[in-house]
């Protein structure tokens, strides 16, 4: 027999082996959930790793086709091969095809499916490229099934857009210098830049200005984008009391006038006046500047007998700005022969009496007593000398071709550019009939008024030389036309281009410094250079004698070459800014439109997943 408390002892052994055996079954259910959970969690993970390195792989490859057709255009400026290497481009013919290897990630396969030309803009081309990335595992090179891979579509716009070097009063490709000017000698009202150091040397001008120096590895020897010193600075003060009576100046910032800095009101001047306080403002600089390699920084320096103080604004390095290249003439044929104004309306509502013309230079003709067109179809072929005074100055309208030189003095009336395949000579004076002035409280009225002014581009495909070479000799200015004051550099795919030198002869049989019309015929219609009004641009360099008659020089415009060499034989030089060139906003578009050269440009304008598979 058993007795009782026998019996509940068995009971309560047993209840508690079957509360075991339901514990370690919720134990088993709990860990097999685990297992599961953790096992999805590693594939998710594997594939979110997978996806993201599949996006690098397809990055890689449109990196790849973007730097190949990037760097081409980079040099030749033009779209032609561009066109050429993606004509027919589709999903089934994909051009400028691109492979490749991260090493330890996957392979890469790219190319160019689509090529548009937006609206039929033949500044702009879309192009579209379609890249893939796939893990290769078994590493044969190719896609195969079961292996993680990723398409991405990415289109950019590549755009010969308008040139930020327009945006100088003097801008350097090479290295920027000033040597042996003190403050009362040299005025630069507005700002300047070099791709590559910016040097005050002997003495310190006075720069009205932001001052920009960059890095260039590409230059020999490389420049490490420095500028050497902070020259002086005039306060707002006592750049107004000058600019008040000369209306070639840009306006000093005045808050009563052009708004708090920050203002909307303030936002619509801040490119077209001076601020000797620089800041950040809206995400960006106003005011003058020094920005080089080291970054940006505010500056003080009101006289060469106070040391320069420094505000650090952004310790950012600055970058290279490209510089359009004029190598191409039949382009610029075809753009003077192409050319028709198409402004029917100024901004106040005029009708514009240029509406619908062609390109074209008139000239006075003094014994038949009339002007007569020298081009043919907006092109000079040869070359020529254009004398104007004010009673019969010479007339322009739109982009002129000159397929040699162009020898010029005088009067100008008009808006246009020249273009010559070889050289401009200033033998002369070069003054507006009718000139901008940039005094008033309303910039819309300014404007107004401007955009009916005289203005003119003197572009060279060789150098823009002033004065009369007859003269020239060594060391002025000969001496700084050469090596190594001019600089060799390296391009974009690493071809070496060597220095200037204006001493060599060139296929006309001439030096490269003088006019194919001869040294006695430019000896027998030269002046001095006291003024130019003009926006100068030139492949090689700007250069000469000016100011041999006393009384100084006078820029009004820009200046912008690879190398320069002016040599000044009196003073003050005085450089006034044109603000008619610079961009009106989003648009782009200058206020009035010379069809200066083009810098090309490329950004991104979409991107798309197309799919990832694994």
């Amino acid at each position: 027999m058993v007795t009782r408390s026998t019996v509940k002892k068995r009971k309560q052994r047993g209840s508690a082996l079957i509360s075991t055996f339901m514990v370690m079954a919720l134990l088993s259910i709990a860990a097999v959930s685990f297992m599961n959970s953790a096992t999805q969690s590693i594939r998710t993970s594997v594939r979110q790793t997978e996806d993201i390195q599949a996006t690098h792989l397809c990055e890689a490859g449109v990196q790849s086709v973007l730097r190949e057709l990037w760097r081409d255009f980079k040099i030749q400026q033009h779209f032609e091969d561009m066109d050429e290497a993606c004509q027919g481009a589709g999903l089934l013919d994909p051009k400028v095809s691109q492979s490749g290897e991260l090493e330890k990630v996957g392979r890469f396969s790219a190319g160019v499916v689509g090529i548009a030309t937006p609206d039929d803009n033949p500044y702009v081309r879309m192009i579209t490229v379609r890249a893939v990335g796939y893990m290769d595992t078994n590493g044969n090179e190719s896609l195969d099934e079961g292996e993680a891979a990723k398409t991405i579509d990415v289109t950019a716009r590549f755009e010969l857009a308008r040139s930020a070097v327009f945006d100088y009063t003097y801008f350097v490709n090479n290295y920027g210098w000033m040597d042996g000017f003190k403050e009362t000698d040299l005025y630069v009202n507005g700002d300047m830049r070099a791709n590559g150091n910016v040097d005050f040397l002997n003495g310190s001008p006075t720069v009205n200005g932001s001052i920009v120096a960059a890095n260039n590895d590409k230059l020999s020897p490389p420049a490490p984008g420095l500028i050497n010193m902070a020259p002086v600075k005039q306060s707002n003060g006592t750049y107004s009391s000058t600019a008040g009576s000369n209306g070639r100046m840009r306006q000093a910032y005045d808050s009563a006038k052009h708004g708090a800095k920050g203002s909307a009101e303030f936002e619509k001047w801040r490119d077209f006046i001076y601020d000797t306080d620089a800041s950040i403002v809206n995400d960006r600089v106003a005011g003058s500047a020094l920005m080089d390699s080291t970054g940006t920084r505010g500056w003080n320096r009101t006289s060469t007998a106070q040391n320069p103080t420094y505000n650090v604004l952004d310790t950012e390095a600055t970058k290279e700005l490209i510089m359009p290249d004029l190598a191409d003439l039949n382009y610029y044929k075809s753009l003077s022969q192409n050319y028709k104004n198409t402004k029917a309306f100024y901004n106040d509502g005029t009708a514009n009496p240029n509406y619908n013309k062609g390109a074209y230079i008139e000239v006075y003709d003094s014994v038949a007593k009339k002007y007569v067109k020298i081009t043919t179809d907006g092109v000079v072929n040869g070359s020529a000398a254009l004398i104007g005074t004010s009673t019969n100055p010479i007339k322009i309208h739109g982009p002129v071709t000159f397929t040699q030189d162009c020898v010029i003095r005088g009067v100008v009336q008009g808006q246009g550019t020249i273009y010559a395949g070889r050289n401009v000579h200033v033998v002369g004076s070069v003054t507006y009939k009718s000139g901008p002035d940039f005094r008033g409280d309303n910039m819309q009225s300014i404007e107004n008024a401007n955009e009916k002014k005289d203005m003119m581009g003197l572009c060279a495909r060789g150098s823009i030389i002033m004065g009369n070479p007859k003269s020239f000799g060594f060391p002025y200015p000969l001496k700084y036309m050469t090596p190594p004051f001019t600089k060799g550099r390296y391009d974009e795919n690493g071809n070496w281009v060597p220095p200037y030198d204006a001493t060599q002869v060139d296929e006309t049989g001439k030096k490269r410094y003088q006019s194919v019309m001869g040294d006695d015929y430019l000896n027998s219609i030269a002046q001095g250079v006291n003024t130019v009004d003009a926006i100068l641009y030139t492949n090689f360099v700007g250069g000469g004698n000016v100011g041999t008659g006393g009384g100084g020089t006078v820029f009004n415009g820009t200046i912008i070459c690879k190398d320069e060499a002016i040599v000044a034989y009196s003073i003050p030089i005085r450089m006034n800014y044109d603000t008619r060139i610079r961009e009106r906003g989003a648009s782009k578009t200058p206020l009035i439109d010379l069809k200066l050269p083009r810098s090309p440009v490329m950004l991104r304008a979409t991107w798309q997943e197309r799919y990832f598979s694994k």
